[in-house]
């Protein structure tokens, strides 16, 4: 997770009087693409959804209402792919894709319009295709998960950015979510999955606040993006201890579980300190040996003892941005902090803040 490769000049203009691009690109399932002249609309990017990329794009011709499957907008397979940059004003101009998503819902006024398109990431894809029958996934966690999603879609990309590890045999219901599967088989690595911008599939951890470079900053200055900022900060849902287990009867391997803990005795979230002890727990058959489980847990822990401060953060919009990133923000009174991006919304209109919802805030020096 990190900020989308964009140049130098781009993040400057963004603090600048710019211009910004928005493309929105119908892609047909006849191999047509065509672009779709637009008045508004978002893309939402939240960690905490199951799906993480959905957008909403407001077209003003009535007549692009669909009336049949073949009509143009069908709903029934067409994808839309989204963009947003700066005009450099010189001929030349940088945009970033914000993503590709399924085309789910179209509707509007049919005398007046507007039409209203309203998409998910290709994550949904994975997640409609429920099991009809029992599947059975074993081998690394990075070839299961791609066994999994490539079964929905088979020329899916996926990248991982995780050391790899072997997993045990893990067997999924009839009528179980492939989606959350995938979840489920990269937490055994501490890892998660997600669908980037250009509609890859990543396998990847959550950047550690502690040690992540941050990719942007918010600075309340001249020259600066920062428009306002709320703060909070609360010890639900932090942890101090985490035991992973693991226990396969389908292989025949007795339980095996590792519990990790904050042993930091100068860490505010110190086991036996004066937080207590917190432990919260991880279970999958995908887990085979103590040192699975130890690999789970550790990993799991950095994550759930990382402080549950909240951000409120508006700015000038960044489009290149990624849920995860590490973000340095500087209060109008010259303090500084780093946040953790957990969900935005990125406008693709003239108009309007960037809110930015952070997790994980620490002071920064």
């Amino acid at each position: 997770m990190t900020l989308y490769a964009v140049t130098d000049r781009f993040l400057k203009r963004l603090t600048e009087s710019h211009a910004p691009l928005t493309e929105v690109l119908l892609l047909l399932t006849d191999g047509r693409t065509v672009a779709l002249e637009h008045t508004g609309g978002s893309v939402t990017v939240d960690r905490g959804s199951a799906i993480r990329r959905t957008c909403t794009v407001t077209v003003a011709d009535p007549t692009l209402i669909p009336r049949t499957p073949a009509d143009q907008l069908a709903t029934y397979g067409a994808q839309l792919r989204i963009s947003r940059g700066v005009d450099y004003g010189d001929g030349t101009s940088e945009v970033v894709p914000l993503g590709v998503f399924r085309l789910d819902d179209v509707g509007g006024d049919v005398n007046d319009g507007p039409v209203s398109l309203q998409g998910k990431d290709l994550s949904a894809i994975v997640a409609d295709d429920k099991f009809t029958a029992p599947y059975t996934v074993t081998g690394t966690v990075v070839s299961a998960v791609t066994a999994v999603i490539q079964r929905s879609i088979p020329t899916a990309a996926v990248i991982s950015a995780i050391t790899d590890q072997g997993i045990g045999k893990r067997t999924f219901d009839v009528e179980a979510d492939p989606w959350a599967g995938c979840q489920e088989i990269a937490s055994g690595a501490g890892a998660e999955v997600y669908c980037n911008p250009d509609g890859v599939f990543v396998i990847a951890t959550l950047p550690d606040l502690a040690t992540a470079t941050p990719v942007w900053e918010i600075k309340a200055a001249e020259g600066g993006v920062y428009i306002k900022a709320n703060r909070g900060m609360s010890s639900a849902n932090v942890f101090n201890g985490m035991l992973a287990r693991g226990e396969n009867t389908s292989e025949n391997v007795a339980p095996v579980q590792y519990l990790a803990i904050d042993g930091d005795p100068n860490s505010p979230t110190y086991w036996g300190g004066p937080f207590g002890r917190r432990p919260d727990f991880f279970t999958s058959s995908t887990l085979t040996t103590t040192a699975a489980c130890q690999q789970a847990a550790t990993l799991k822990l950095a994550q759930a003892k990382a402080p549950n401060a909240t951000g409120d953060i508006s700015s000038l919009p960044n489009p290149a941005l990624e849920s995860g990133d590490v973000l340095r923000v500087q209060h109008e009174d010259g303090s500084r902090e780093l946040h953790q991006a957990a969900s935005f919304s990125v406008p693709l209109d003239l108009g309007g803040d960037f809110p930015i919802s952070t997790i994980s805030a620490k002071e920064d020096a």
